[in-house]
């Protein structure tokens, strides 16, 4: 069974029984379905920005503003009434904004890999819930329909795979949309579209599919990885192993300092000591000078 059909199946039962209470769901990107009454409410997953991303990373609001909002809401993750209130957005739509964060999510769902599904009481009211829920078989639905369009695409790409980067070293951005020119902006080669999603405050699908569209006009691509090196398989059928390097060739013995060269004797007086001195040569040495002034010496 495919992890969609595993998905699917799970919520499905969901609806029929009229499931309250959480389904978490392992795998890539992996998330958490919440429901009331067999309808979901809210669904979170680390594949696609949630509302609070949405608003943060969109500029809709600032970080010091939102830290303002959950401070007065006594921690709350989700500050909708303070929101309102204070007429930083308006119900309707914050609710829009809801929707779509919770749509995305199960797309993100969809197009990763699903591995495992597993009921759960919950804990509590989750943050961002819509009143009133959607059917968890037509997110899905809907979810499928968006994933196959996004294969339907000529140069199809998946939001946690492919790290587009800029094709053309300089481009007209007056004929680019805004989202082109942000998404030209911040990808790198390193970023895939899901990373771009959160960084511009997009939802991921609006993001990959705009990513699939710009590598079709040429103005991102797909750095190729190096292929695999082939390993050659011997009659047996087991891997060769390399021939291990032979070892370097021993250092050669470093040659015995010279033996220090004996300097010759100078004569003495060669120096000029004695003339400067007054002495004259052949006359008194040093010696007998010292005799001298200390008749006791011998």
């Amino acid at each position: 069974m495919s992890g969609y059909e595993l998905l699917a199946r799970e919520l499905a039962a969901c609806g029929r029984d009229g499931f309250t209470g959480e389904v978490r769901v392992s795998g890539s990107p992996g998330g958490t379905v919440h429901l009331r009454g067999g309808l979901v409410v809210a669904v979170e997953s680390p594949g696609a920005p949630g509302p609070d991303a949405l608003l943060l990373r969109s500029g809709r609001i600032g970080g010091e503003e939102w830290a303002d909002l959950v401070r007065e809401s006594g921690g709350s993750r989700w500050p909708a009434a303070q929101l309102i209130a204070q007429g930083r957005t308006g119900a309707a739509q914050l609710r829009v904004v809801c929707v779509m964060a919770l749509q995305d999510a199960v797309f993100a769902l969809v197009a990763g890999i699903v591995d495992d599904c597993e009921r759960g009481p919950g804990d509590g009211s989750p943050p961002a819930a819509i009143a009133v829920g959607e059917p968890p078989t037509r997110l899905l639905q809907d979810a499928a329909r968006k994933v196959n369009a996004l294969l339907a695409l000529p140069c199809p790409v998946r939001p946690e795979r492919e790290r587009p980067a800029p094709a053309l070293p300089s481009y007209d951005a007056t004929r680019l949309g805004p989202l082109q020119r942000e998404l030209l902006l911040h990808a790198d080669g390193r970023r895939t579209s899901r990373d771009l999603a959160f960084l511009t405050g997009r939802g991921v699908y609006t993001v990959t599919v705009e990513v699939a569209r710009m590598l079709g006009e040429g103005l991102l691509e797909c750095p190729r990885t190096p292929a695999p090196i082939p390993v050659r398989l011997p009659p047996g059928g087991q891997p060769v192993r390399p021939r291990e390097p032979a070892p370097p060739p021993p250092a050669p013995a470093q040659a015995r300092p010279p033996e220090p060269v004996a300097l010759p004797r100078r004569r003495p007086g060669a120096s000029g000591i004695t003339e400067a001195i007054g002495g004259e040569r052949g006359g008194t040495g040093w010696k007998e000078f010292f005799r001298l002034r200390n008749p006791t010496t011998k």
